[in-house]
């Protein structure tokens, strides 16, 4: 059946991000896949698409979740994995001064008594602008802006890393260096 490219970029999503094997498709440790291989396992899975269509939804992406390999031949997701499978090595980064954390209100109690914890996923993701945490932050609930001393993070040991779309990227974000 034919998707409109929202469904398909959810789809994509899902099986690049956190079930490849829903499909029977096989991920490398960097979370790479084979685009040929991903257009037989899709159209299994009642998804048509091709290399044209797929590059069209990766270069039309406005959160830009997904990459081409240089060769053209291989697909990823950008960042946002749960899947054990997959543990992309990416360059570590000195951050800016603040960036930001959007999340539901509904999350704070227990964040005062964690701090940012990646959950399902391999990291906690930060954004470099406000909107877009915002934005993130609603989709969970009534959205609070969270601003991490990411700088003073990095001064104290914390690593950073920015994936291909340009989220930032850590494991933990301890309380104390989190602003309302």
């Amino acid at each position: 059946m034919t998707k409109n490219n929202s469904d398909l970029s959810k789809f994509l999503s899902y099986v690049l991000r956190h079930q490849p094997e829903a499909i029977g498709l096989y991920l490398d440790n960097n979370g790479w896949a084979n685009i040929d291989s991903l257009i037989r396992c899709a159209f299994k899975a009642g998804y048509i698409m091709d290399a044209d269509l797929l590059h069209n939804i990766v270069a039309n992406s406005d959160k830009k979740r997904f990459t081409i390999s240089d060769d053209g031949l291989h697909i990823r997701a950008a960042q946002g994995h749960s899947t054990s499978k997959v543990n992309i090595h990416y360059k570590e980064r000195m951050p800016p001064d603040i960036l930001y954390h959007g999340t539901a209100t509904r999350f704070l109690s227990s964040i005062q008594e964690q701090g940012l914890l990646p959950g399902k996923r391999h990291y906690v993701h930060l954004s470099s602008d406000e909107k877009t945490a915002i934005h993130v932050g609603s989709r969970y609930g009534v959205p609070v802006l969270l601003k991490i001393k990411s700088l003073q993070m990095h001064e104290h040991g914390f690593m950073f890393f920015q994936a291909d779309n340009g989220v930032w990227l850590t494991t933990h974000v301890p309380f104390q260096f989190i602003q309302q």
